[in-house]
Protein backbone atom coordinates (compact mmCIF):
# COMPACT_ATOMS: atom_id res chain seq x y z
CA UNK A 1 0.00 0.00 0.00
CA UNK A 2 1.84 3.17 -1.14
CA UNK A 3 1.41 5.92 1.68
CA UNK A 4 2.65 9.66 1.35
CA UNK A 5 5.17 9.30 3.67
CA UNK A 6 7.67 6.99 1.53
CA UNK A 7 8.12 10.24 -0.74
CA UNK A 8 9.08 11.57 2.61
CA UNK A 9 11.28 9.40 3.84
CA UNK A 10 12.73 9.42 0.05
CA UNK A 11 14.40 12.89 0.17
CA UNK A 12 15.37 12.11 3.97
CA UNK A 13 17.46 9.67 2.51
CA UNK A 14 19.34 11.63 0.09
CA UNK A 15 19.80 14.45 2.89
CA UNK A 16 23.55 15.02 3.07
CA UNK A 17 22.89 16.63 6.39
CA UNK A 18 20.03 13.79 7.84
CA UNK A 19 19.83 12.89 11.25
CA UNK A 20 18.40 9.96 12.95
CA UNK A 21 14.73 10.19 12.38
CA UNK A 22 11.79 9.60 14.42
CA UNK A 23 8.92 8.89 13.42
CA UNK A 24 5.41 9.05 15.48
CA UNK A 25 1.69 7.89 15.64
CA UNK A 26 -0.85 5.94 16.62
CA UNK A 27 -0.60 2.45 16.61
CA UNK A 28 -1.96 0.37 13.81
CA UNK A 29 -1.30 3.48 11.10
CA UNK A 30 1.61 1.95 9.28
CA UNK A 31 4.47 3.08 10.49
CA UNK A 32 6.40 0.15 10.83
CA UNK A 33 5.10 -1.27 7.86
CA UNK A 34 6.01 1.91 5.57
CA UNK A 35 9.48 2.35 7.38
CA UNK A 36 10.29 -1.41 6.22
CA UNK A 37 8.82 -1.45 3.01
CA UNK A 38 11.20 2.16 2.53
CA UNK A 39 14.41 0.27 3.75
CA UNK A 40 14.09 -3.06 1.56
CA UNK A 41 13.63 -1.20 -1.65
CA UNK A 42 16.18 1.67 -0.82
CA UNK A 43 19.19 -0.33 0.95
CA UNK A 44 21.07 -3.35 0.87
CA UNK A 45 19.39 -4.84 4.10
CA UNK A 46 17.81 -3.75 7.23
CA UNK A 47 18.55 -4.43 10.74
CA UNK A 48 15.08 -4.55 13.00
CA UNK A 49 14.71 -4.42 16.08
CA UNK A 50 11.36 -4.31 18.25
CA UNK A 51 12.95 -2.40 21.66
CA UNK A 52 9.50 -3.37 23.78
CA UNK A 53 11.19 -5.58 26.34
CA UNK A 54 14.24 -6.06 24.73
CA UNK A 55 16.73 -6.32 27.80
CA UNK A 56 20.12 -7.03 25.65
CA UNK A 57 19.25 -3.76 23.31
CA UNK A 58 19.00 -1.77 26.19
CA UNK A 59 22.39 -2.86 27.99
CA UNK A 60 23.75 -2.07 24.59
CA UNK A 61 22.82 1.23 24.58
CA UNK A 62 23.42 1.68 28.74
CA UNK A 63 26.47 0.00 28.43
CA UNK A 64 28.18 1.66 24.75
CA UNK A 65 28.55 5.74 24.30
CA UNK A 66 31.07 5.64 21.43
CA UNK A 67 29.67 5.42 17.25
CA UNK A 68 31.81 2.77 16.64
CA UNK A 69 31.05 0.62 19.62
CA UNK A 70 27.53 0.62 19.42
CA UNK A 71 27.54 -0.50 15.56
CA UNK A 72 29.82 -3.10 16.14
CA UNK A 73 27.52 -4.35 19.46
CA UNK A 74 24.21 -4.01 16.97
CA UNK A 75 26.12 -5.75 14.01
CA UNK A 76 26.59 -8.68 16.72
CA UNK A 77 23.00 -8.24 18.02
CA UNK A 78 21.35 -8.76 14.52
CA UNK A 79 23.65 -11.27 12.96
CA UNK A 80 24.05 -8.46 9.55
CA UNK A 81 26.90 -6.08 8.80
CA UNK A 82 25.70 -2.48 9.33
CA UNK A 83 26.98 -0.99 5.74
CA UNK A 84 27.47 2.65 6.08
CA UNK A 85 24.97 4.55 3.91
CA UNK A 86 22.99 1.36 2.63
CA UNK A 87 21.85 -0.54 5.95
CA UNK A 88 18.91 1.09 7.31
CA UNK A 89 18.96 0.36 11.41
CA UNK A 90 15.35 0.28 12.80
CA UNK A 91 14.71 0.87 16.35
CA UNK A 92 10.82 -0.03 16.58
CA UNK A 93 8.76 0.76 20.29
CA UNK A 94 11.45 3.26 21.73
CA UNK A 95 10.65 4.34 25.08
CA UNK A 96 13.82 3.88 26.91
CA UNK A 97 16.09 6.98 27.64
CA UNK A 98 19.22 4.22 27.82
CA UNK A 99 18.50 3.96 23.99
CA UNK A 100 17.62 7.50 23.20
CA UNK A 101 20.78 8.60 24.33
CA UNK A 102 22.54 6.11 22.27
CA UNK A 103 20.68 7.30 19.01
CA UNK A 104 21.32 10.89 20.09
CA UNK A 105 25.23 10.06 19.92
CA UNK A 106 24.40 9.68 15.54
CA UNK A 107 22.85 13.09 15.61
CA UNK A 108 25.42 14.99 17.35
CA UNK A 109 28.44 13.75 15.02
CA UNK A 110 29.01 13.56 11.40
CA UNK A 111 28.45 9.94 10.08
CA UNK A 112 27.40 8.17 7.40
CA UNK A 113 24.93 5.34 9.09
CA UNK A 114 20.86 5.71 8.32
CA UNK A 115 18.66 5.14 11.88
CA UNK A 116 15.19 5.49 12.27
CA UNK A 117 13.23 4.74 15.79
CA UNK A 118 9.79 4.24 16.23
CA UNK A 119 7.18 5.31 18.80
CA UNK A 120 3.48 5.23 19.28
CA UNK A 121 3.23 7.40 22.68
CA UNK A 122 3.40 10.94 21.76
CA UNK A 123 3.83 11.75 25.31
CA UNK A 124 7.08 9.25 24.91
CA UNK A 125 8.55 12.95 23.16
CA UNK A 126 9.49 14.67 25.82
CA UNK A 127 12.34 11.45 26.31
CA UNK A 128 13.42 13.09 22.46
CA UNK A 129 13.71 16.54 22.71
CA UNK A 130 16.94 17.99 21.24
CA UNK A 131 18.66 18.84 17.87
CA UNK A 132 19.96 15.64 17.39
CA UNK A 133 16.85 13.94 15.53
CA UNK A 134 14.70 14.73 12.82
CA UNK A 135 10.83 13.76 13.65
CA UNK A 136 7.85 13.10 11.58
CA UNK A 137 4.23 12.29 12.29
CA UNK A 138 2.55 9.90 10.69
CA UNK A 139 -1.28 9.26 10.63
CA UNK A 140 -3.80 6.69 9.38
CA UNK A 141 -4.74 6.51 5.35
CA UNK A 142 -6.30 10.08 4.66
CA UNK A 143 -8.76 10.12 1.34
CA UNK A 144 -6.07 10.94 -1.53
CA UNK A 145 -3.69 7.71 0.19
CA UNK A 146 -7.66 5.81 -0.08
CA UNK A 147 -8.02 6.61 -3.82
CA UNK A 148 -4.58 5.55 -4.52
CA UNK A 149 -4.99 1.83 -2.65
CA UNK A 150 -8.53 1.58 -4.55
CA UNK A 151 -6.77 2.14 -7.83
CA UNK A 152 -8.80 5.52 -8.37
CA UNK A 153 -5.82 8.09 -8.19
CA UNK A 154 -6.97 9.52 -11.43
CA UNK A 155 -9.54 11.56 -8.89
CA UNK A 156 -6.86 13.42 -7.22
CA UNK A 157 -6.25 15.34 -9.73
CA UNK A 158 -9.56 16.32 -10.48
CA UNK A 159 -9.86 17.20 -7.42
CA UNK A 160 -6.86 19.11 -6.51
CA UNK A 161 -7.95 21.02 -9.56
CA UNK A 162 -11.61 21.75 -8.42
CA UNK A 163 -10.15 23.14 -4.92
CA UNK A 164 -7.48 24.88 -6.26
CA UNK A 165 -10.03 27.08 -9.00
CA UNK A 166 -13.43 26.66 -6.45
CA UNK A 167 -14.66 25.00 -10.09
CA UNK A 168 -17.14 22.15 -10.68
CA UNK A 169 -15.50 18.98 -10.06
CA UNK A 170 -16.87 16.68 -13.13
CA UNK A 171 -16.84 13.74 -11.29
CA UNK A 172 -18.36 14.84 -8.22
CA UNK A 173 -21.12 11.94 -7.20
CA UNK A 174 -18.34 9.44 -7.76
CA UNK A 175 -15.88 10.91 -5.32
CA UNK A 176 -18.89 10.90 -2.80
CA UNK A 177 -19.78 7.67 -3.21
CA UNK A 178 -15.77 6.64 -2.62
CA UNK A 179 -15.46 9.36 0.53
CA UNK A 180 -18.68 7.70 1.98
CA UNK A 181 -17.06 4.17 1.72
CA UNK A 182 -13.96 5.51 3.07
CA UNK A 183 -15.54 6.76 6.02
CA UNK A 184 -17.04 3.37 7.17
CA UNK A 185 -13.10 1.95 6.80
CA UNK A 186 -11.62 4.29 8.00
CA UNK A 187 -8.47 4.84 7.57
CA UNK A 188 -6.63 2.31 9.31
CA UNK A 189 -4.33 -0.06 6.53
CA UNK A 190 -5.83 -3.23 8.24
CA UNK A 191 -9.02 -2.28 7.47
CA UNK A 192 -8.72 -0.58 4.58
CA UNK A 193 -7.04 -3.67 3.11
CA UNK A 194 -9.88 -5.96 4.41
CA UNK A 195 -12.03 -3.65 2.30
CA UNK A 196 -10.51 -4.12 -1.04
CA UNK A 197 -10.45 -8.28 -0.62
CA UNK A 198 -13.95 -8.55 1.13
CA UNK A 199 -17.13 -6.36 2.24
CA UNK A 200 -17.88 -8.41 4.93
CA UNK A 201 -18.48 -5.60 7.75
CA UNK A 202 -18.06 -8.43 10.62
CA UNK A 203 -14.88 -8.95 9.67
CA UNK A 204 -13.69 -5.29 9.75
CA UNK A 205 -15.59 -5.31 13.07
CA UNK A 206 -13.06 -7.43 13.91
CA UNK A 207 -10.48 -5.52 13.01
CA UNK A 208 -11.86 -2.28 15.06
CA UNK A 209 -12.34 -4.50 18.24
CA UNK A 210 -8.77 -5.63 17.94
CA UNK A 211 -7.63 -2.14 17.11
CA UNK A 212 -9.60 -0.33 20.43
CA UNK A 213 -8.13 -3.45 22.79
CA UNK A 214 -5.06 -2.65 20.83
CA UNK A 215 -5.31 1.23 22.06
CA UNK A 216 -6.64 0.04 25.06
CA UNK A 217 -3.79 -2.15 26.10
CA UNK A 218 -1.49 0.82 25.38
CA UNK A 219 -3.93 2.76 27.65
CA UNK A 220 -2.84 0.39 30.25
CA UNK A 221 1.12 1.49 30.49
CA UNK A 222 0.33 4.19 32.06
CA UNK A 223 1.52 3.94 35.72
CA UNK A 224 -1.37 5.36 37.61
CA UNK A 225 -4.25 2.16 37.82
CA UNK A 226 -7.30 4.82 38.13
CA UNK A 227 -5.98 7.01 35.09
CA UNK A 228 -5.81 3.26 33.06
CA UNK A 229 -9.89 3.01 34.35
CA UNK A 230 -11.03 6.58 33.51
CA UNK A 231 -8.74 6.84 30.15
CA UNK A 232 -10.85 3.75 28.69
CA UNK A 233 -14.23 5.16 29.82
CA UNK A 234 -13.19 8.66 28.32
CA UNK A 235 -12.66 6.26 24.86
CA UNK A 236 -16.03 4.46 25.43
CA UNK A 237 -17.57 7.67 25.95
CA UNK A 238 -16.76 9.57 22.63
CA UNK A 239 -19.02 8.27 20.74
CA UNK A 240 -22.06 9.09 23.07
CA UNK A 241 -20.47 12.39 23.03
CA UNK A 242 -20.61 12.97 19.83
CA UNK A 243 -24.81 12.12 20.00
CA UNK A 244 -25.38 14.80 21.69
CA UNK A 245 -27.62 17.94 20.20
CA UNK A 246 -24.57 20.08 22.51
CA UNK A 247 -21.47 18.20 21.44
CA UNK A 248 -20.00 19.96 24.17
CA UNK A 249 -18.03 17.01 26.61
CA UNK A 250 -20.00 16.16 29.90
CA UNK A 251 -18.67 14.07 32.49
CA UNK A 252 -21.93 13.05 33.46
CA UNK A 253 -21.97 11.54 30.50
CA UNK A 254 -19.15 9.04 31.33
CA UNK A 255 -20.45 8.03 34.68
CA UNK A 256 -23.14 10.07 36.55
CA UNK A 257 -21.24 12.44 39.30
CA UNK A 258 -18.43 12.54 37.38
CA UNK A 259 -16.51 16.05 37.58
CA UNK A 260 -13.63 17.96 35.69
CA UNK A 261 -11.16 16.74 38.62
CA UNK A 262 -11.30 13.32 38.24
CA UNK A 263 -10.93 12.96 34.67
CA UNK A 264 -8.65 15.23 33.17
CA UNK A 265 -5.67 13.74 33.55
CA UNK A 266 -6.79 10.43 31.49
CA UNK A 267 -8.71 13.46 29.10
CA UNK A 268 -5.03 14.59 28.52
CA UNK A 269 -2.94 11.46 28.17
CA UNK A 270 -5.81 10.55 25.60
CA UNK A 271 -5.51 13.75 23.55
CA UNK A 272 -1.63 13.86 23.87
CA UNK A 273 -1.26 10.89 22.47
CA UNK A 274 -3.71 11.34 19.65
CA UNK A 275 -6.15 8.27 20.85
CA UNK A 276 -8.94 11.34 20.91
CA UNK A 277 -8.87 14.85 19.51
CA UNK A 278 -9.99 17.93 21.83
CA UNK A 279 -11.34 21.13 19.87
CA UNK A 280 -11.48 23.93 22.44
CA UNK A 281 -13.88 26.73 22.24
CA UNK A 282 -13.33 30.22 21.73
CA UNK A 283 -15.53 33.21 22.54
CA UNK A 284 -13.21 35.76 20.81
CA UNK A 285 -10.98 35.64 17.92
CA UNK A 286 -7.79 37.31 17.81
CA UNK A 287 -4.28 36.25 17.00
CA UNK A 288 -3.04 33.59 18.07
CA UNK A 289 -6.34 31.44 18.69
CA UNK A 290 -4.81 29.61 21.08
CA UNK A 291 -4.75 32.89 23.55
CA UNK A 292 -8.91 32.64 23.47
CA UNK A 293 -9.57 28.98 24.12
CA UNK A 294 -12.03 28.13 26.93
CA UNK A 295 -9.80 25.23 28.80
CA UNK A 296 -13.22 24.16 30.56
CA UNK A 297 -15.07 24.06 27.13
CA UNK A 298 -14.21 21.30 24.23
CA UNK A 299 -15.53 18.55 22.22
CA UNK A 300 -14.25 15.05 21.50
CA UNK A 301 -13.62 13.56 18.68
CA UNK A 302 -12.03 10.06 17.62
CA UNK A 303 -9.25 9.73 15.52
CA UNK A 304 -10.47 7.22 13.43
CA UNK A 305 -14.17 7.41 11.45
CA UNK A 306 -13.91 3.57 10.96
CA UNK A 307 -13.53 3.23 14.63
CA UNK A 308 -16.49 5.67 15.35
CA UNK A 309 -18.34 4.28 12.53
CA UNK A 310 -18.11 0.85 14.94
CA UNK A 311 -18.77 2.62 18.49
CA UNK A 312 -21.77 4.09 16.75
CA UNK A 313 -23.26 0.56 15.73
CA UNK A 314 -23.75 1.88 11.91
CA UNK A 315 -24.29 0.41 8.71
CA UNK A 316 -24.34 2.16 5.29
CA UNK A 317 -27.82 2.33 5.15
CA UNK A 318 -28.58 4.09 8.50
CA UNK A 319 -25.30 6.47 7.34
CA UNK A 320 -26.82 6.98 4.25
CA UNK A 321 -30.61 8.07 5.24
CA UNK A 322 -29.73 9.95 8.56
CA UNK A 323 -28.69 13.62 7.98
CA UNK A 324 -27.82 13.65 11.90
CA UNK A 325 -25.59 10.72 12.13
CA UNK A 326 -23.97 11.74 8.60
CA UNK A 327 -23.09 15.00 9.99
CA UNK A 328 -21.58 13.83 13.39
CA UNK A 329 -19.19 11.51 11.05
CA UNK A 330 -18.94 14.17 8.77
CA UNK A 331 -17.66 16.34 11.28
CA UNK A 332 -15.25 13.69 13.19
CA UNK A 333 -13.65 13.36 9.89
CA UNK A 334 -13.06 17.10 9.49
CA UNK A 335 -11.61 17.05 12.45
CA UNK A 336 -9.33 14.19 11.79
CA UNK A 337 -8.10 15.89 8.19
CA UNK A 338 -7.32 19.64 10.40
CA UNK A 339 -5.45 17.52 12.92
CA UNK A 340 -3.63 15.48 10.13
CA UNK A 341 -3.03 18.98 8.08
CA UNK A 342 -1.18 20.07 11.44
CA UNK A 343 -3.86 22.91 12.67
CA UNK A 344 -5.24 22.96 16.10
CA UNK A 345 -8.89 22.73 16.91
CA UNK A 346 -11.17 25.26 17.99
CA UNK A 347 -14.78 26.01 17.62
CA UNK A 348 -16.96 29.11 18.10
CA UNK A 349 -19.96 29.31 20.21
CA UNK A 350 -20.93 33.25 21.05
CA UNK A 351 -23.44 34.15 23.63
CA UNK A 352 -26.14 33.99 22.00
CA UNK A 353 -25.36 30.40 21.26
CA UNK A 354 -24.24 30.82 17.70
CA UNK A 355 -21.62 28.26 16.48
CA UNK A 356 -18.69 27.41 14.00
CA UNK A 357 -18.00 24.42 13.82
CA UNK A 358 -14.22 24.78 13.08
CA UNK A 359 -11.84 27.75 13.70
CA UNK A 360 -8.01 27.18 12.13
CA UNK A 361 -5.22 29.51 11.74
CA UNK A 362 -3.65 28.87 9.07
CA UNK A 363 0.79 29.20 8.88
CA UNK A 364 0.46 32.38 7.69
CA UNK A 365 -1.26 33.22 10.43
CA UNK A 366 -4.54 33.88 8.58
CA UNK A 367 -8.07 32.65 10.64
CA UNK A 368 -10.87 30.91 8.74
CA UNK A 369 -14.22 29.83 9.97
CA UNK A 370 -15.17 26.25 8.85
CA UNK A 371 -18.61 25.42 8.76
CA UNK A 372 -20.50 21.91 8.13
CA UNK A 373 -23.70 22.63 6.10
CA UNK A 374 -26.56 20.86 7.92
CA UNK A 375 -29.26 19.92 5.88
CA UNK A 376 -31.66 19.98 8.69
CA UNK A 377 -31.94 22.76 9.39
CA UNK A 378 -32.55 26.19 8.14
CA UNK A 379 -29.98 28.38 6.19
CA UNK A 380 -27.95 29.00 9.31
CA UNK A 381 -26.33 32.93 9.46
CA UNK A 382 -24.06 31.84 12.51
CA UNK A 383 -21.11 32.33 9.87
CA UNK A 384 -22.36 35.65 8.45
CA UNK A 385 -22.59 37.00 11.95
CA UNK A 386 -19.01 35.62 12.47
CA UNK A 387 -17.20 37.22 9.90
CA UNK A 388 -18.84 40.21 10.00
CA UNK A 389 -18.40 40.63 13.54
CA UNK A 390 -14.20 39.79 13.27
CA UNK A 391 -13.94 40.84 9.62
CA UNK A 392 -13.14 37.79 8.44
CA UNK A 393 -13.01 37.72 4.62
CA UNK A 394 -12.51 34.06 4.13
CA UNK A 395 -14.44 30.95 4.71
CA UNK A 396 -15.25 27.37 4.11
CA UNK A 397 -18.37 25.65 4.03
CA UNK A 398 -18.12 21.85 3.58
CA UNK A 399 -20.56 19.94 1.91
CA UNK A 400 -21.88 17.40 0.00
CA UNK A 401 -22.63 19.64 -2.94
CA UNK A 402 -19.93 20.43 -5.44
CA UNK A 403 -17.32 22.82 -5.59
CA UNK A 404 -18.76 26.67 -5.62
CA UNK A 405 -18.78 30.09 -4.29
CA UNK A 406 -21.64 31.50 -2.83
CA UNK A 407 -21.73 35.60 -1.43
CA UNK A 408 -17.82 35.01 -1.21
CA UNK A 409 -17.52 32.09 1.14
CA UNK A 410 -16.20 28.99 -0.43
CA UNK A 411 -18.04 25.64 -0.60
CA UNK A 412 -15.72 22.60 -0.52
CA UNK A 413 -16.90 18.80 -0.76
CA UNK A 414 -16.47 16.88 2.10
CA UNK A 415 -14.09 14.39 -0.14
CA UNK A 416 -11.74 17.67 -0.68
CA UNK A 417 -10.74 17.36 3.21
CA UNK A 418 -7.05 16.13 2.61
CA UNK A 419 -6.46 19.68 -0.06
CA UNK A 420 -7.10 21.82 3.24
CA UNK A 421 -3.22 21.76 3.91
CA UNK A 422 -2.91 23.86 1.13
CA UNK A 423 -4.77 26.96 3.09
Amino acid sequence: MERKILTFLKRWRKDPEKKPLLIYGNKQVGKTYSVLKFGETEYKNVVYFNADNNEDLKSLFKKEKTIDKIIMRIGVLSGETILKNDTLIVIDNVNDKDIVSGIKLFGKNSNEYNIIIITSLRENLSLFKGEELQYKMMTSLDFEEYLVAIDNAQLIEFIKTAFKNSSPMPFHQVALDYYDEYLSTGGMPEAVELSLRDKNKLMQNSIFDKIIDTYKKEIANQDNLIDITRSKEVLDSVASQLQKSNKKFQYGLIKSGSRSKDYEQAINFLHNNGFIYKSFKVSDIKSPLSSCKDKESFKVYLNDTGLLYKKMHLNQVKFLTNENIKNIIYENSIAISLVNAGYSLYYYQSEGKAEINFVIQTRAGKIVPIELVDKNMAKSKSLALFMNKFKISDAIRITDDNFTIKKGIRHVPIYALFCLVDL
